[in-house]
């Protein structure tokens, strides 16, 4: 397999990283040679445990992903029907945990576990980049932060959806649909977590607010806390349930947020690089696919007239 400029770049650092000796970065490279062209092939030609092969999310992600996906869910569910009380679908939802009263105690408990579950996620992040500082292993291809190559990312994979490029791109541990998400949660969380402080704290807003200014911000935050919830439940049904569990290859749910790993298939699919690291970083991943390439007699060559051909077809 030929890697790329960027593929290159980062076997190289993870094996700068891991301290190999001259043996294994031999093995690793000639690993690498063996392997087909096109990775389609060869993520193809794996054998992926539905529950995952390849280690993704610490316990702590997993956590954290929990509270806040069972208390945005619940959040929903009670605050919703209090800020739609006039409808007539809220007054049976608020009835059926005690009224709204207990709706409104409820929902407050929850948020605060929400809160909890944001900053448990930033502090958590904090620890692992200075950890990862100190040890000299930070690498910002890695992380959640964006690149610039997400944007060739992007482009290329539109060219390959549109049929003009035979494969997707060697994308890393998050790829540019993940960052947009993660970020684009991050200011929803954001949203909900000051406009739903104005409703218990509004002495507080209106002392740091210039004068004449709480009564507009207060209206304004009024309306943005429902329908900022509306919004993002909208969007986790329709866009990240079905990215993450209802797509083709990954029906009926990926166990990734349970189990914290990936399936083989996946990571070659649509992380490469990051697999390229799990090539370095674990000898028994590297012992199954050089099996694979010898029982399946995959080499650089398999599979090129296929490439061929499509490309001169479009």
């Amino acid at each position: 397999m030929k890697l790329s400029t960027e593929a290159q770049s980062v076997l190289e650092k993870s094996m700068s990283i891991n301290k190999l000796d001259d043996k294994e970065r031999e093995d690793i490279e000639q690993l690498i040679d063996n392997m087909p062209d096109d990775r389609v092939l060869l993520y193809k030609n794996v054998v992926s445990n539905p529950i995952g092969d390849l280690s993704r999310y610490s316990i702590h992600i997993r956590i954290q992903h929990m509270l806040l996906f069972v208390t945005f869910l619940t959040l929903a569910f009670t605050g919703l029907p209090i800020a739609f009380i006039d409808h007539v679908w809220a007054q049976p939802l608020n009835d059926m945990v005690g009224g709204i009263g207990i709706s409104r105690i409820i929902h407050r408990t929850l948020a605060s576990i929400m809160i909890f579950s944001m900053v448990y996620h930033i502090v958590y992040l904090f620890w692992i980049f200075i950890r990862d500082i100190t040890l000299r292993q930070f690498e910002i291809q890695r992380s959640i932060i964006p690149t610039m190559k997400d944007v060739r990312d992007f482009k290329a994979d539109m060219l390959y959806f549109a049929g003009t490029r035979d494969q997707r791109p060697e994308m890393d541990k998050f790829m540019y649909k993940q960052k947009i998400h993660y970020y684009a949660a991050a200011f929803g969380n954001l949203v909900m977590v000051i406009s739903g402080s104005s409703f218990i704290f509004p002495e507080f807003w209106a002392s740091i607010l210039p004068e004449g200014a709480a009564s507009y911000f207060q209206e304004m935050m009024r309306l943005s806390h429902p329908h900022e919830a509306l919004l993002a439940l909208l969007v986790i049904a329709f866009w990240h349930w079905y990215n993450v569990h209802l797509a083709p290859g990954r029906f009926p749910m990926q166990w990734t947020f349970l189990t914290g790993k990936i399936t083989r298939e996946h990571q070659i699919e649509e992380h490469f690089l990051e697999y390229l690291r799990n090539l370095v970083e674990l000898p028994e991943e590297r012992a199954y696919l050089s099996d694979l390439l010898d029982a399946r007699e995959l080499s650089p060559d398999t599979g090129n007239d296929t490439m061929q051909a499509t490309r001169e077809t479009t």
